[in-house]
Formats: C-alpha cells, structure tokens, sequence
C-alpha cells in the first residue's frame, strides 16, 4: 500500500480513500472504506477509455453480470457507478498477495498439494464465472490472490470492457494489449471468438507458473510476435509439473477448445479431504504479517489538522451511502462493524467526519454528491404506498358501501372487485421492469399520477359504471407505484444496517397493508363518508407524487439490456391467470390456475437463459436464503388473509371509541416489531432469528384470539403480539430478499415480492370461501385462527431451515484475514 497524493480523491462514491494499492490496464486501484467500516478495493477506469461509447456500454453490462458472480472463491463486485465520468468498480478486498508476488518475488514454486487445491479452487471460481453468464479472459497470477484459506480470483469479465476500443486489433488504440501474453490462450491470440474454454487454457498457463515459476511459453524478451506465435502453434514444456497434475494441466492446454476440460471436471478431478493447511508455513506467515500491517496502516492526513478541541460534525453533515450494494448474501453482513480492528486514527473512523481540509462530497468525474435524499425517497415511498394501501381497502370496507349510494346493485361490484386486483397483481412485473429500465422515480411518479386522478373520479364520480371503472384503473396504476417504491427504497438503501431500518419503515405498509387496511379503513368509514375517505386517499396520493417530484433524487443505475418482452408476458399473463382462478368457476378456475402456473415456471426459466435482460436476473449467491424468504412469505401471506375474517368481525362489533384503540394498537405494534426490536437484533442475531421469533410471536397473537371472552378489550394483548411478530418478520423478510441485489434490479425483486403477498392472499380467500369460513361464518369459527397460526408456524420452520445464521465473528487478526 501507498500514501495518497494530492491528485487522489478523497471519496470516490460512498468509499472514503484509504491508500493507494497499485495501477492496473484499467487504471488506478485504492484502498477504500464505506461509513461503516467496510473496506473495499475501489477500481477506477482511465479517462482515455471512458471517452468511448461502446467502453461504457460494455463496462456496463460486464459490471452488471459481474455482480451475480457467486462462489467462495471469487472477489465479490460490491458497488459501482458506470455512468460517472470516471467509472469506478468496488469490490471485495482480499487481505493476501498475488500469485505473482507468491511465486516469482518471495517464495519460488508452490509444493504438489499447494498446487493441487490451487486448481481445485481456480476451478470452482471459474464455475461460478460461467454460470452467471461471463468469461473472465484474463486469468493470470496477479488476478489470483492468496489467502488463509484458499485463492480467489478478481477482475473477471473486466477485459471484455476493453475489447471495445480495440476494434478487430489485437491491440486497444492506446497500444495496450488486451490480456497477458504468457497468460493467453491460442485462440486469443489469433483474435477468434472466445467460449469458456478460453479460461481453461488460461487455467493451465497459471497452474505451470504456480508449480514451476516459469511462463508457460518462455520469457517475452524475445518479442512479442514471437512469443504469440509460440502460444498459437507450439505445444507446451510441461517439465516440473507434479506427476498427480500433468495429464490435467495438458488437458487444459490442447490447442483445441473443444478438447479442454470444463471447471466442473476439473474441480472433481482435483477434490481433496486432506486438512492440512494449503500453503506452506512461510507463506502464511507472511499473509498474517501483510494482514498486521494493515491493522496499523495509518493514512496521512491531507489538508491541516483537526483541532481535538473541535467536537465531531453531526452525522447529517457527512457524506451518506451512495449506491452500496452489499455482499452476496449472508447474514454475517449484518455483523457488527469493528473498525477500531484496523487500527483507524481519530478522525478515520466510519463515525468520524472527514478531515478538516479534505472534500466531503466526491470530485468531479467520481460520481454524484454522496449526499443522497434518502430520507425524503424513503418517506415518499412510504407515503405513496399508504396511500396505495388505503386505496385498495375501498373494496373492502366502502365500495359496497359507495354503491348502494349511487343506487346499485352491490353485487354488481363483485366481478370489478376482482378485475381490480387482476389488474394490480398482473401488471407488477411490468411495473418493476420499467422502474429497472428507466428508473424508480419516474415509474413512481407515472404510478401516483395515474392512481391519484382515477381515485379522484372515484371521488366524485355520481355514476355507479364510472366509480367501477376507475377502481379498475387504480389497480393498473398502483401496479406501477408499488414496485417503483419498493425499488427506490432498496435502490437508496443497500447497506445492510441502512436497509434494515429502512425497511422497518416501510414493510409495516406493504406485509400489513391487508391489516392497516382493515384498522385504518373500518374506523374511517364509521366517521365520514365513503367520497371524503376517497378525497383523504386522493390527498395522501397527490403529496407523495408532489414530494417525489420535488424531494426525491434517484439513482443514475439503470438496467443494461433492453426490455425483455417476453418475459413481462409470461409473468403478466402467469399471475393474472392465477388470480382469476381463485375468483372463478370450477371448470375455468383450474384451467386458468394450470395455465399461470405453466406460464411462471416458463418466466423462471427463461431467465436463466437471458441472464443481463430478464426481469429477475440470477443471483448464485445468496439464492437459497432469498428462495426460503419468499416460501416464508407467502406462508405469512396465507396465515394474514386467514386471520383476517376474525378481525373484521372484531372490528365491527367493538365500536367506535375500542376501534380506535385497536388501530393504535396494531399501528404501534407494528412500528414497535420493526422500527425498536428488529432494527437493534438483525445486526446482532441476522436474519435466522429475528424471522423465526417474529413469526412465532405472531402465531402466539392468533392463537390468543381463541380466548373467548365478551370484553372487546381482551382481544387487545393478541393483536399486539400479533403486530410485534410481524413487524419483525416484515422486516427481516424484505432485507432478506434484497440481500445482494444489485439497484437496478431491486423494482423487479419488488414485484416478485408484492405479487408473492397477492397470490397467496387470494388463495386463502379461495380456501376459506371453498369451506365456508369467510365472512361471518369465518369469523367466528376457531378453525381460521389454528390455520393462521399453522402457517406462520411453517413459515417460522422455513426460514429457519433456509435462512443462514450469522457467523461468530474471531479475534482481530482472525477478522482482518477473512473479508470484511
């Protein structure tokens, strides 16, 4: 590591500059921390290929895949920004050497079994490579660093970001050679198209330097055309290499690609059960010593000194968290941060203010003003997604209500009812694809302004046809608006411990909106009338478009690809037809209900096939974790929709003054769940716990409402234990299923979401409709709350056994080795 300099920036995005770590073809490299104590590798792109169109465009788009790269093995692609005029890419920081600096400075060539699980590791990382759509094209040792317990490798699917200002020229415009000529495969060289079998060979140059400490094809002195030659049309000198690894190291090097092995074959060919350590003693020695002095690395401060009489900035005056995306999911993120570990001088730590004479924003060309308005974003959400809420409670509590007013027959509004809600469910996907393509705020504000005029018809609208109407192009909208504000909460809000608290404020609105609606709805329709609720609804609306517009900053990311069509087809066509078979007749009902489910299981395998243009991109990392977040909610969706008969009838026999009470009650619940207890557990206990807790606290409330007793106050301590649990579960289950996701594909993660919470709500309405428990009947028979309190109970098991319980965190030492 190296001192800044004067010309370094002091902040490039969210990260604080640390030092510098060296220069690469791309550009400089530094050593940066986020507010709370990450430290990260922060990659800068060169001015001179940031001025080329298609470089941006591609930067982009490898970037993007990048960040789906799972795997143990690899560097995880935490943050960048590509629309900078400067980009920068942020990934994990590895504490160890290269392999260059192993083999060719300090140590000479790694013994057989060093060299053996040095393959075996190559191998896994460049599995996880291919499988998320990329080829890393410029393996060498310098992109292999070594650690404790094992090497990963960096910089895959950078090089091809390069390509673009080479032209069909071996060589960039700027004379830079694309790859590393003893590290290049004969195809490279000759210029041809390159598959993943391009990185066996690769694979193969870097395990003969490992094991011998010579290039593959001699030195370079002799020319470089000449040791290009060499690569294309010479077979390799495989002298020295262990005896165990010949015939695989000459697999990997056959001039055909076809011929290669692929990753999977050579991780089991070279699968091992010793435990012993992987590296010899002077190594690890060395790493330990590298990883010492990083502990005591103290950066010079640049600008005058800080006055210790001089009290520390207020957190508002310093710079916030600009699109940090989190590492690939674990709930170890979530661990406590310890900067004190790396040995950050007064002033240098992720709660101190930069230092007096130094920026507080990033310099021109790294990216926006780190001061984001995140608050105002995630209380325009919010606001809008209330009033989105209370909207949809109109069929509910008032629309019955509304049409028996203008003279019509209630039951006419049944079949609107249910085109309003296929309306919402089936148009989330579309939603939250454009919220990716063309961003948060503008999906947003399209969503607000439409739901705000049709539920300002609604309002005052004298005919029954016109109300009906309207309540169906509410739904279209807010299947717009409800997305775009999931997206922009979790597009503003990526660092764990932000999005935690975040989301505790949020959630409530979304997971409870089914219980709000009926706590916030039933008391206001005993108080006006059903066009005063509408016109309170169409004011809460019209704020939050106008503060989104004036208040809300989104952020530049934007989905690479284009509009995957298809997609948004099946995915439409899938949920509507699902929900209308819960609404519909025997016959057409499981036609209808095989059809959609056809239809998802087609939209879930399609992605695949398109990794960077599908709606939900493929996320390895994590993908376990988030798969039982979404069981976990769906079962939650069930058992709220299962409850909600009792309730109701709760409601409307406790009267007006015990109503209020009740509403303040499961409100504050809820806030108490989310905003006191899984704010201050999520970062100590991670997700595991905070979810099953919750959701057994919530089994507990429904099972309390069996207490039979006429006194309306009883049902009290069942609801509040009721909204703790879920105010918990809601939070813990919405940073769960946002865990690693990059911003620009957070809206579509929130239709998933959203559409997840419909499903299953119209299911259970179906199931309890089917065997007469909804309305009164349900109401008042026991058999919905054991159901209620059976699915929470599964889906407490669920996440239990899926979610990841956070790792204990080790000594310092222990803590500086492994990423942090």
């Amino acid at each position: 590591m190296e001192q800044l300099t004067g010309q370094d920036p002091t902040y490039i995005g969210p990260y604080r500059l640390i030092a510098r770590l060296g220069e690469g073809g791309m550009g400089l490299v530094y050593l940066g921390r986020s507010d709370l104590g990450r430290t990260v590798a922060v990659k800068t792109v060169q001015a001179e290929h940031a001025h080329h169109p298609e470089f941006r465009r591609r930067f982009a788009r490898e970037v993007a895949a990048a960040r789906r790269v799972g795997g143990d093995w690899t560097a995880a692609v935490l943050d960048a920004d590509t629309e900078a005029a400067v980009p920068w890419v942020a990934t994990q920081y590895i504490p160890g050497p290269d392999l260059t600096t192993v083999v060719g400075r300090d140590f000479g060539p790694l013994p057989e079994h060093s060299v053996h699980t040095l393959a075996n590791r190559l191998a896994l990382a460049l599995q996880a490579v291919h499988d998320a759509g990329l080829i890393h094209r410029d393996l060498k040792p310098s992109n292999v660093l070594v650690t404790v317990d094992g090497p990963r490798v960096i910089d895959f699917g950078i090089a091809r970001a390069l390509e673009s200002i080479g032209g069909d020229s071996l060589l960039t415009r700027t004379g830079m050679l694309i790859g590393s000529p003893g590290f290049m495969s004969p195809e490279q060289v000759r210029g041809h198209e390159l598959t993943p079998a391009s990185d066996m060979f690769c694979l193969g140059a870097v395990l003969v330097y490992a094991a011998t400490g010579r290039l593959l094809f001699g030195a370079t002195e002799t020319g470089l055309n000449a040791h290009l030659f060499r690569i294309a049309e010479e077979e390799a000198d495989l002298t020295g290499i262990p005896d165990s690894l010949v015939g695989l190291v000459r697999a990997c090097l056959a001039k055909d690609p076809t011929a290669r092995p692929t990753p999977a074959q050579v991780a089991e060919r070279t699968r091992t059960d010793r435990g012993e350590e992987w590296l010899p003693g002077p190594v690890l020695a060395q790493i330990g010593r590298k990883a010492a002095e990083l502990l005591d690395f103290t950066p010079e401060i640049r600008g005058p000194r800080p006055d210790p009489r001089v009290q520390d900035a207020p957190a508002a005056d310093r710079p916030t968290s600009y699109l940090l995306t989190p590492p690939a999911y674990s709930p170890t993120a979530y661990a406590p941060p310890e900067p004190a570990r790396f040995g950050s001088p007064p002033g240098y730590g992720p709660s101190a203010p930069p230092p007096p004479g130094g920026r507080t924003s990033a310099p021109p060309g790294y990216g926006p003003d780190p001061r984001l308005r995140r608050g105002w974003a995630l209380a325009m959400a919010t606001l809008g997604q209330l009033a989105v809420m209370l909207g949809a409670s109109t069929s509910t509590v008032l629309l019955y209500n509304a049409l028996h007013a203008l003279g019509s027959d209630p039951s006419s509004g049944e079949w609107m009812v249910t085109a309003h809600f296929v309306a919402f469910g089936a148009l989330l996907f579309v939603g939250g694809h454009l919220a990716d393509l063309v961003g948060r705020k503008a999906t947003l504000l399209i969503g607000l302004a439409g739901f705000t005029v049709a539920t300002a018809v609604q309002a005052s609208t004298p005919n029954a046809g016109v109300l009906l109407g309207a309540f169906i192009v509410q739904g279209a909208f807010a299947a717009l608006a409800t997305p775009a504000s999931f997206g922009l909460v979790a597009g503003h809000f990526t660092e764990p411990r932000a999005r935690t608290r975040a989301f505790a404020v949020y959630s409530p609105v979304v997971l409870g909106g089914s219980l709000l609606s009926l706590f916030l709805g039933v008391p206001l329709a005993e108080f006006v009338t059903w066009r005063v609720y509408l016109y309170v609804v169409c004011l809460l609306a019209l704020l939050a478009l106008v503060g989104t517009a004036a208040l809300v900053r989104d952020l530049p990311d934007r989905k690479p690809d284009g509009f995957d069509a298809l997609g948004v087809l099946l995915g439409t066509v899938g949920v509507g037809a699902i929900i209308v078979a819960f609404h519909a007749s025997f016959v057409l009902a499981w036609a209808c209900l095989i059809g959609g489910v056809l239809l998802i299981v087609a939209f879930f395998l399609r992605r695949t096939r398109t990794p960077g243009a599908a709606i939900l991109p493929v996320y390895d990392a994590g993908a376990r974790g988030r798969r039982g977040a979404l069981l976990a909610l769906f079962l939650t969706g069930l058992a709220l929709e299962s409850v909600a008969p009792r309730l109701a009838i709760f409601l409307w026999s406790a009267g007006e003054a015990m109503g209020l009470v009740a509403s303040a009650v499961v409100a504050g619940s809820f806030l108490l769940g989310s905003l006191l207890l899984a704010t201050r557990l999520l970062p100590r206990i991670g997700f595991h716990a905070v979810l099953v807790w919750g959701l057994l606290l919530s089994a507990a409330g429904s099972l309390l409402m069996l207490v039979d007793t006429e006194a309306p106050a009883a049902a009290l301590p069942s609801l509040f234990c009721l909204g703790v649990g879920l105010g918990m579960a809601g939070t813990a289950l919405y940073s769960a299923l946002t865990e690693g996701i990059a911003p620009h594909d957070s809206a579509g993660r929130g239709a998933l979401t959203v559409a997840t919470q419909e499903v299953s709500g119209h299911a259970a309405a179906a199931a309890l409709a089917s065997a007469g428990l909804n309305g009164e009947s349900g109401g008042d028979n026991p058999v919905t709350l054991y159901l209620s309190a059976a699915a929470l109970l599964a889906a407490a098991l669920i996440g239990g056994l899926m979610l990841k319980a956070p790792a204990r965190t080790g000594p310092p030492a222990a803590a500086a080795l492994r990423d942090y």
